[in-house]
């Protein structure tokens, strides 16, 4: 921030903002009462920042008014979330303290951005501390005051979400390591949790600023397609909808119909982690089809979809395999829709969606909107997710056994994990995560279930309790009143709630298991060569996030931590391949993303004179940016005669000779060496890798081009070795 006096434009530029969120507040306020509350905290905002500027120049004023519109107008929440909008940076920017906050505005007004100035107070640490190094665990302490915050009000998650998405909007002002920090923080954090609080808008917009500025070329690469591919599909796209548009008429449906185009973030990681190549996106193009119920009750809603859905797919040929049916089976963060995608006239597949003004508004506004139907009288079984998942994270805030940092990746996992919805044998349906067992179903219908498991049935067949359960199986568990649990059953369970159910059971024989897991470590540091001193069990400790050596001990003799973890922890910082030297600093390059020279990177500082160099997208920079962000630095491509290994995944139609092609290509006119080439072959197509060697991205990028025009591949993509 600075300070100098307002010119007149930026006078003018403030009237604008302020008239343009109090023609937005209006719409929203119920009453003049409550637009009036919303115009007082905007003056008050705006003289408590007077003559103070962000880094961009602007007058910081905007950004509050910036995030009140987001408040309003993308969640839809009310006018004392608008105020508080308005009102978020007061307390920890200027002298003005909560108990001001509360005495002018109110209680509830005053709880909303007091719980706001303890997230902002604890984020930005880092600057208020000047750069210092400070505790590793910092990053964790605040996203567990953020969930925190869930506990008493909800709506301070929402509006920091708004708050976070404008300085997202408006990064390219902050210094590079900055950004990096904040964009890591935003992918790792925010954006997981929009998705988890159903904010679609905000969660694809965040990841697009994400993509622009952690890979600038692809990302303008993919727009690029883009745009070229949509001026020659709009025409198309318009003819498609047009009959759609008639039979809907026709039947005398009250709707809407809109068009959307991918985003190029998800292109991109469709691309990237599912390695599909952009001709081969079927739902590039989708169209929205809102309509309005003959009749506002959940029945009359849902029928009136599937009817509408018979009329689409009677016009057009489908895709069945892509068929997406969130009404019956809606998602646990309230997401509810019809997906279908249809082949169009022109040959070209478009993803249709089918909601309700309500399902649209759920799916653009997220948890606020479905609350807000909820107390309207529509009640899903949806609710009951929503409301389970903020309790299972209260359940993890509360825990004892649980370090922050631990905190982070347990909430983390929660949020990005995929789900399946399974059947207990009366019908009932349930959500629980993908990759689940069947004792994991257990604890999650009741602990004592779990404790007494011995066995299961899916689908009518005995299976063991560690059988992996699949989408759409009917589970019964089998118990007996003598069972308990087994420490051997650490080793196949999946949900945080499972595993610490047991990890409490055990807790009663703590010393045994503790005496026994000392054993256990100091047998296997003996058999690894390795003394185990002091700097050894650190590392160990804070590997686990933990903060007791007994505690260590346990989760050894537990099995929790085995010979892979082990090794693991004893290697992680053996890293090779140095990316340049200065008199006080080596670099040295990360084995989980191989960067080369062209990439987009990120360093961390590793100790005191080693800097570890990621790509910028790379999953473990975001992890550690997202805990460590007073660790980022930005590094800088040294001039080097080395070459970096790379791995090409292929794809195409076999033929002979092709083999012979492609070694030509690489060794021949592209001279580099091949490390290992692996091809498969199954009625006529083949996919594979060649792992080799490269000099930096630009000669990447040519033999990329180059193996493209080998008559047969149809697909190349950069993937991690």
């Amino acid at each position: 921030m600075s300070f100098s006096e307002f010119s007149q434009d930026d006078l003018n530029l403030i009237a604008r903002e302020r008239d343009a969120l109090f023609e937005l507040a209006g719409a929203r306020c119920r009453d003049d009462r409550e637009l009036e509350t919303v115009k007082k905290a905007f003056e008050f905002a705006n003289e408590a920042h007077l003559n103070v500027r962000r880094r961009s120049g602007e007058p910081f004023i905007i950004h509050p008014v910036k995030v009140a519109e987001i408040v309003v107008e993308e969640v839809g929440l009310g006018f004392k979330s608008i105020c508080a909008a308005l009102l978020h940076d007061v307390v920890e920017d200027t002298e003005y303290s909560a108990d001001d906050i509360r005495n002018l505005f109110g209680d509830k007004i005053g709880a909303l951005v007091d719980g706001l100035t303890k997230i902002k107070t604890v984020l930005n640490n880092e600057e208020q501390k000047g750069g210092a190094v400070i505790s590793e665990s910092l990053q964790a302490e605040n996203f567990k005051r953020i969930l925190l915050t869930m506990n008493d009000d909800v709506r301070v998650v929402l509006i920091k979400l708004c708050d976070r998405l404008h300085n997202c909007r408006t990064i390219e002002y902050l210094p590079e390591h900055k950004r990096d920090r904040v964009l890591s923080e935003t992918m790792f954090i925010f954006i997981p949790l929009a998705h988890r609080l159903g904010l679609y808008e905000i969660k694809s917009e965040m990841e697009n600023i994400w993509l622009k500025y952690k890979e600038p070329d692809e990302y303008n690469a993919i727009s690029r397609k883009i745009n070229t591919d949509v001026d020659v599909r709009n025409h198309e796209i318009d003819e498609f909808i047009s009959p759609i548009r008639d039979a809907l008429l026709e039947y005398g449906y009250k709707f809407e119909i809109r068009k959307r185009i991918k985003t190029p973030y998800s292109i991109w990681y469709k691309i990237h982690n599912k390695q599909v190549p952009f001709e081969q996106i079927y739902d590039l193009y989708a169209v929205r089809i809102i309509f309005d119920p003959a009749e506002e009750t959940m029945q009359a809603e849902r029928s009136q979809a599937y009817l509408i859905y018979s009329v689409v797919t009677n016009l057009y040929r489908e895709n069945l395999s892509r068929r997406r049916d969130w009404i019956s089976q809606p998602k646990s963060n309230g997401y509810e829709a019809l997906h279908c995608t249809l082949m169009s006239h022109v040959g070209v597949w478009i993803e249709v969606q089918i909601r309700s003004r309500r399902m649209n508004d759920i799916a653009e506004k997220g948890i606020a909107a479905h609350w807000a139907y909820k107390n309207d009288g529509y009640i899903t079984e949806n609710d009951s997710e929503m409301d389970k998942w903020l309790a299972e994270v209260q359940d993890i805030l509360g825990s004892k056994d649980v370090g922050d940092m631990e905190i982070l990746d347990l909430i983390h996992s929660d949020l990005v994990s995929s789900e399946i919805v399974v059947f207990t044998p009366k019908g009932e349906q349930k959500s629980i995560k993908y990759g689940s067992t069947a004792l994991d179903f257990a604890y999650m219908i009741h602990s004592h279930i779990g404790e007494k498991a011995i066995a299961a049935k899916v689908n009518m067949k005995l299976v063991p309790l560690s059988h992996v359960l699949k989408s759409g199986d009917q589970v019964e568990i089998i118990t007996a009143e003598s069972a308990k649990p087994k420490i051997e059953c650490l080793q196949f369970l999946t949900t945080r709630y499972a595993k610490s159910r047991v990890i409490d059971y055990f807790r009663k024989d703590y010393d045994v298991i503790s005496s026994n897991g000392e054993k256990i470590f100091m047998e296997r540091m003996k058999a690894m060569g390795v003394s185990a001193g002091n700097d050894i069990l650190k590392k160990f400790i804070n590997y686990s996030k933990i903060n007791d050596l007994g505690e260590l001990y346990f989760r050894v003799g537990l099995g929790i931590l085995g010979p892979e973890e082990f090794r693991t922890i004893l290697t992680e910082d053996a890293l090779q391949l140095p990316v340049g030297a200065s008199d006080k600093l080596e670099y040295v390059m990360a084995d989980c993303c191989n960067p080369i020279p062209g990439d987009s990177i990120v360093g961390f500082m590793s100790g005191e004179n080693t800097i570890i160099v990621h790509k910028k997208t790379c999953p473990v920079a975001e992890n550690l940016a997202s805990k460590f962000g007073n660790r980022v630095v930005v590094p800088q491509w040294m001039l080097l005669t080395k070459e970096y290994p790379i791995r090409l995944s292929l794809r195409g139609i076999d033929r002979v000779g092709i083999l012979s092609d492609i070694s030509f290509f690489i060794s021949g006119s592209q001279g580099s060496n091949i490390r290992k080439i692996q091809l498969s072959t199954e009625e006529g197509l083949f996919d594979g890798y060649i792992e080799l060697l490269v000099r930096d991205k630009k000669n990447l990028d040519s033999m990329v081009a180059g193996l493209k025009k080998i008559d047969g591949i149809q697909d190349v993509v950069r993937t991690d070795i």
